[in-house]
């Protein structure tokens, strides 16, 4: 294996993150599979890099010669994207899914004022086909954290490096969505195994995802945790928006993460829940790291003050800053469960 930019990138990663773990959640990798392209870098150079330990990594007399020269070449990477992307008249083409609200395409501009921001709205799998084939800069996409979702991580896996990366921006939960006023608003988080009974007893039908949805397989898992899924399905939905107009108009129960709610429509918490990850992915260097570092910064920002517009969800998010990491800069300090 020759070593490459995006190597260069992972051995900082780490060495800065301080441990493997948390360079996965910065990468946004599985940390198995992080571990195991570590190792291929380390065959490539001909020794170990780090010593591992529980308390994290440290250096190698090897990773003390490579690391800083490793470091350097990412800068100077940075630094010749970062002039090439000066020098360009193009705007930064950026993708989200489901939906882009104005306020977001406000914040990435205002985020990055000396560059002209278009924003579009695909599926996920448009999308990250979209920055693969240069026609994105980057896109938001929702993923199942997890190594079974391989096209979030890689272009068919194996022995082959992750054509894109990304950067975790907020782990969401999945949580039921019921209509404003609802009793179950009342009682507190609910526990999956009896969701679906639950939501019998009070006479709620629901609305799904599409087979085809990204969402499905997550609905799926949550759903099902008692053994079954609901019986009274009104309608599959191909978005979380079009979930929730049902939600709110037709007195139905669906599931969503939080984001995905509207005004008219009430959020229960799911206890113990499969989670998405809203990560921002790109290709290679095909951004600055000054660039995909404000388009971070931003986008951690834009959420937390989307959440302040759901109270219930906002209440939750400050009572258990443990469960978001990520947004621990832009969270205000905590209160009492």
């Amino acid at each position: 294996m020759e070593l490459e930019l995006r190597h260069a990138r992972i051995v900082v990663t780490i060495s800065t993150a301080g441990s493997i773990s948390a360079g996965a959640q910065e990468l946004g990798l599985p940390q198995p599979s992080l571990t195991a392209q570590l190792r291929r870098i380390e065959r490539a150079v001909g020794g170990d890099l780090f010593v591992r330990s529980r308390s994290g990594v440290t250096p190698t007399e090897l990773g003390a010669r490579l690391v800083p020269r490793l470091a350097d070449l990412v800068r100077r990477a940075d630094e010749v994207m970062a002039e090439a992307l000066a020098g360009s008249a193009g705007p930064l083409r950026l993708g989200s899914t489901e939906w882009t609200p104005p306020t977001l395409r406000e914040a990435l501009q205002a985020a990055l004022p000396d560059t002209v921001v278009q924003t579009r709205t695909l599926n996920p799998a448009a999308a990250l086909d979209a920055v693969r084939r240069g026609t994105l800069a980057a896109a938001l996409v929702p993923q199942v954290p997890g190594p079974a979702f391989g096209g979030a991580h890689g272009d068919g896996g194996g022995d082959d490096e992750p054509a894109l990366a990304r950067s975790l921006i907020v782990r969401e939960p999945v949580w039921l969505a019921v209509p404003h006023g609802h009793p179950l608003t009342t009682g507190g988080p609910v526990d999956p195994a009896g969701l679906v009974e639950l939501t019998d007893r009070c006479g709620l039908a629901w609305v799904r995802s599409s087979p085809d949805h990204w969402f499905h397989t997550v609905e799926r898992r949550v759903l099902e945790a008692g053994g079954r899924g609901p019986d009274r399905v009104l309608h599959h939905v191909d978005s979380h928006q079009e979930a929730m107009h049902w939600v709110r108009d037709q007195g139905v129960a669906a599931l969503t993460t939080p984001s995905g709610a509207l005004p008219g429509v009430a959020l229960v918490p799911v206890t113990g829940t499969a989670r998405v990850d809203l990560a921002l992915t790109w290709r290679g260097s095909a951004v600055s790291h000054e660039t995909l570092h404000a388009l971070v910064d931003a986008l951690r920002a834009y959420y937390c003050a989307y959440a302040r517009a759901r109270p219930a969800y906002w209440s939750w998010m400050r009572r258990h800053p443990a469960e978001f990491p990520e947004l621990r800069r832009h969270l205000p300090a905590p209160v009492a469960a």
